[in-house]
């Protein structure tokens, strides 16, 4: 198969970011991410987070414990309140590996149209 190598590096980097993809790929989940993102480093309460979502509080539980599991948030208590904030620095080396080895491919992939990698660069996708 040609191109096997790079195939490889990303199938092994999309496996290894699955979790991190299949938490963000919800709307819902990206309305309570933007909302954490929105509230800073303290983050917010399960109540706040359900009155911004407009959804049950089981539903946002639920939301909240699937970006719990693939660790993009995590949860902080306070007295008797839980705050949850965005914490993503463990996903970043994996994502940026991801990314490279994409850009690795689609520089080999388009090796021979150059009008094809320059609209990658016009773009700003830099194929290093």
């Amino acid at each position: 198969m040609k191109y096997q190598d790079e195939y490889m590096a990303i199938y092994e980097d999309f496996k290894r970011n699955s979790k991190f993809f299949q938490a963000i790929g919800n709307e819902t989940r990206q309305g309570i991410l933007l909302f954490l993102i929105a509230s800073g480093e303290k983050g917010a309460r399960v109540n706040e987070i359900t009155e911004n979502a407009h959804l049950s509080r089981p539903a946002v539980s639920h939301h909240l414990n699937v970006l719990k599991d693939a660790g993009i948030i995590h949860c902080r208590p306070e007295g008797t309140s839980h705050y949850y904030y965005i914490s993503i620095k463990q996903h970043l080396p994996h994502l940026y590996k991801l990314n490279k080895d994409v850009g690795a491919f689609l520089k080999e992939f388009y090796k021979d149209d150059q009008e094809e990698l320059e609209n990658f660069e016009k773009m700003g996708i830099p194929l290093n």
